[in-house]
């Protein structure tokens, strides 16, 4: 039996799911959660979305965002199972309780681990969208505009605007299908795109004013000072390390952020040269090739060069 039929026989002898995904979610994360929501009470089960962090602004709009519930905790009891999307562990959830129940584990990443009762994981896929998609094709749930625009939200923001490997001319085909659906890639685009807080763009400004770069490697960081200054909420930070990725003949790109006392963020990003994913697990985290991220100590210039220094070590074509 494959991983799909599996993950599909387990949903058929339960009734009531929780679904969730990681923590500081994002829109692969959020779109495809809601979308899978949608699917299971289509399928005539019970489910309900909860997330340990709240719904970034951009991702608002989405159809039955409000409905999420932000908790920390969740009852074993309320549930006969939990899907948990795209987490290299029930850990990155920030929920507890997920312990107590069956797990279904569905990830696309090529550091996804297999933590679950079951587990569906799929590195070819472009987007744990993807998977939730081929689910839904697979339960011959009749897609309706709304899970429609949840899946296409997940594509989009997850390939980078279709930029990012392995985005093939099956994403296109997937897209196509979507917005056949009734997703509107003007309207996501604007929501997804367009309609950032000033607080990001000031946290843009000071991030770049502290952009540095050596060979083909660029990095910036901003702190906890700059977040409070402009009034900046953790989701701000979301995407800011592309704009270091887009200078020519830059191969990686490297966002620091002050998350606590001694504590840092890291975003990597990468053009093809550099698999970041591996970079990433050396330090506790994962993503893509072309995506990763982390926590390391700090303070924000010791982490650097820690991190600054594997990278060399291991691409030293870099420099």
């Amino acid at each position: 039996m494959d991983q799909l039929a599996q993950v599909l026989q387990e949903i058929d002898q339960r009734r009531r799911f929780l679904v969730t995904s990681h923590a500081r979610p994002d829109g692969d994360a959020i779109g495809s959660t809601l979308a899978l929501v949608q699917i299971l009470r289509k399928m005539g089960k019970s489910a309900q979305a909860v997330l340990g962090d709240s719904v970034p602004v951009i991702y608002k709009p989405l159809p039955c965002s409000e409905s999420i519930v932000h908790s920390n905790q969740v009852n074993g009891d309320d549930y006969d199972a939990a899907i948990v999307l795209e987490c290299e562990s029930i850990q990155r959830t920030r929920l507890q309780g997920l312990e107590q129940l069956f797990l279904i584990n569905i990830d696309h990443h090529i550091s996804a681990r297999s933590f679950g009762h079951v587990n569906w994981i799929d590195p070819t896929a472009v987007a744990t969208a993807e998977l939730i998609f081929r689910l839904a094709q697979a339960a011959q749930v009749k897609f309706t505009p709304e899970i429609a625009t949840c899946l296409y939200t997940a594509v989009l923001t997850d390939t980078g605007s279709f930029c990012y490997a392995p985005t093939n001319a099956c994403t296109f085909e997937l897209a196509k299908y979507l917005v056949e659906h009734g997703a509107d890639p003007g309207k996501i685009a604007q929501s997804v795109y367009f309609s950032s807080p000033i607080s990001k763009m000031h946290l843009l400004g000071a991030a770049l004013s502290r952009l540095e770069r050596q060979g083909a490697v660029t990095w910036m960081s901003v702190t906890r000072q700059d977040m409070e200054r402009f009034g900046a909420l953790d989701e701000d930070c979301e995407g800011l390390v592309n704009y270091a990725l887009g200078i020519s003949g830059v191969e990686v790109a490297l966002f620091f952020r002050e998350v606590a006392k001694e504590r840092i963020r890291v975003s990597i990003r990468s053009k093809g040269a550099v698999n970041v994913a591996e970079l990433a697990e050396k330090f506790g985290g994962g993503g893509h090739e072309r995506a990763g991220g982390f926590s390391t100590e700090g303070p924000v210039h010791k982490a650097a060069e820690l991190v600054l220094s594997e990278l060399r070590l291991r691409f030293p074509n870099l420099d």
